[in-house]
């Protein structure tokens, strides 16, 4: 018998928070502002490490990449989210719920990897200062964000076909509120421990490796900062990583929590919770910590607030001339 064809519905159904209605209003007012802080916060910090030209370093560069990833990350599933709270019909089609698994375990993966490679960063900056530039130069840092990219993309391959075909005899309610592994997994009225076991090998190799690199590339980097005599640059050192630090303990410690584990073992509700804090609260804290606690991204913001007030400035200025001199040729020449 084909299950894989049998069992394949043209809609799910996604439960989310359904058998808790007092908590759909507050939950949309939370998802609506967190979507909303996110996108102003990454849109800026891209903006601001694209116009700046001190900002165009290998640094700034994998912040960009991260900044994409966070906005696209969380348009991935808080749209659809929104959606469903407000409408009673709380349904993604069959392959809305491909597309939007396949996305956010890519996204998930390559936001793994790229941690890794921000680390090495760091690393190389901090422990061989004098090589940083010949080690970390234009082609090696394309190469490393592709090499995030793509492997991010080619895994989430690998674990959705597995997740997808799994048979579900007809299984269509979603207990979360967008389509993923541990919840789809669920479905399945096959015995899913082989998928559990292959699917925990991939999480292994994209969680526990790069986590691992990143761990020991701070046990230098720490060793490095202990030994500089000023406490200006120890002060400074420990500034620029710890913002890295901290993104990545967010990230790892929810995602570690959820994806090395087996979907049976963990609770209905607490896995939702996990999932909307690093899905969705993660990418909206990112630009925070790494501005607030960035000396370069807090002057590098104070000139793109500035150079925006001259512009806007210049431009009422115009307006105002054409305003009084009616459009006089003259006048417009003269100014």
């Amino acid at each position: 018998m084909n299950w894989a064809n049998e069992s394949t519905p043209k809609e799910f159904i996604l439960l989310g928070f359904s058998d808790r209605p007092w908590l759909q209003m507050p939950l949309f007012v939370i998802l609506l502002i967190s979507y909303t802080f996110t996108i102003f916060g990454n849109v800026s910090i891209m903006m601001v490490c694209i116009l700046d030209p001190k900002l165009h370093t290998p640094m700034y560069f994998f912040l960009t990449n991260l900044s994409i990833l966070d906005l696209c990350y969380t348009t991935t599933t808080v749209p659809q989210m929104l959606v469903n709270i407000c409408l009673n019909k709380k349904t993604i089609s069959y392959g809305g719920c491909v597309a939007q698994l396949i996305i956010f375990l890519a996204l998930g993966a390559t936001e793994c990897l790229l941690l890794a490679v921000m680390s090495f960063d760091r690393f190389v900056a901090i422990c061989r200062p004098l090589h940083y530039v010949v080690i970390m130069n234009r082609w090696f840092c394309l190469r490393m964000a592709a090499f995030s990219w793509l492997t991010g993309f080619s895994n989430s391959v690998l674990q959705s076909t597995l997740t997808i075909h799994m048979p579900r005899c007809g299984h269509r309610e979603v207990d979360h509120f967008f389509c993923e592994v541990p919840a789809l997994l669920k479905l399945s009225c096959a015995d899913t421990k082989p998928i559990e076991a292959e699917l925990f090998f991939f999480s292994v190799l994209i969680l526990l490796i790069p986590v691992t690199f990143i761990l020991i590339s701070y046990g230098f980097i720490a060793q490095a900062v202990l030994k500089i005599k000023s406490a200006e640059g120890r002060r400074k050192a420990f500034g620029t990583c710890g913002s890295h630090m901290t993104v990545v303990s967010l990230f790892y410690g929810t995602a570690i929590y959820m994806y090395l584990q087996p979907p049976s073992s963990t609770s209905k509700d607490w896995g939702k919770m996990i999932s909307l804090f690093y899905g969705i609260i993660t990418p909206m804290l990112n630009p925070l910590i790494y501005s607030l606690r960035n000396k370069d991204m807090k002057e590098a913001f104070k000139r793109f607030i500035f150079l925006k007030m001259v512009v806007i400035s210049q431009i009422i200025k115009f307006f105002e001339y054409l305003r009084v001199n009616t459009y006089c040729p003259i006048a417009l020449q003269k100014f």
